[in-house]
């Protein structure tokens, strides 16, 4: 299968560690929040709709309609929470995965795409070999040698 290309859109990646949100209304508005990442997911991509509806119907097993991402999108329409489950499935069918990282860091959390787990694994494996480096530079120093033979 061919690496997907990012979105001309995409959003870049921040590598400064998130710290969750915990003060006082730090989270208070984060619906509208939502609705605006739906607003712009939505209009990220050129297909109607109906079809981003239909292929979130499909993939969650449950009807969605043209009028509910419409609702969705709406910062107006505090009364229309978008459920994660859509939220989630509107992300997959779009492939916009990349607009919940915002989200996320107030979670005190970030957000990999896809194959970037990949880099992530790549920089851990470099963290871990440094650290056996470490240890035998330490150890090196105290080791005796081990005896050879019977003699």
């Amino acid at each position: 299968m061919p690496k997907a290309k990012a979105h001309p859109g995409q959003l870049g990646f921040d590598f400064a560690a998130p710290a969750p949100s915990k003060g006082v209304a730090e989270l208070a508005g984060l619906e509208r929040q939502i609705n605006a990442l739906v607003g712009t997911v939505l209009a990220s991509d050129g297909r109607p709709r109906e079809v981003i509806a239909a292929e979130m119907s499909v993939l969650l097993d449950d009807t969605v309609s043209r009028s509910m991402l419409d609702a969705y999108s709406s910062p107006a329409r505090t009364e229309h929470k978008v459920p994660a489950s859509r939220l989630f499935a509107l992300l997959v069918v779009t492939d916009r995965q990349d607009l919940l990282d915002p989200i996320m860091r107030k979670l005190g959390a970030a957000l990999l795409v896809g194959e970037e787990v990949k880099t992530a694994r790549l920089g851990h494996l470099q963290q871990l070999i440094r650290a056996a480096q470490d240890e035998m530079k330490t150890l090196k120093n105290d080791a005796p040698q081990i005896r050879e033979g019977n003699e």
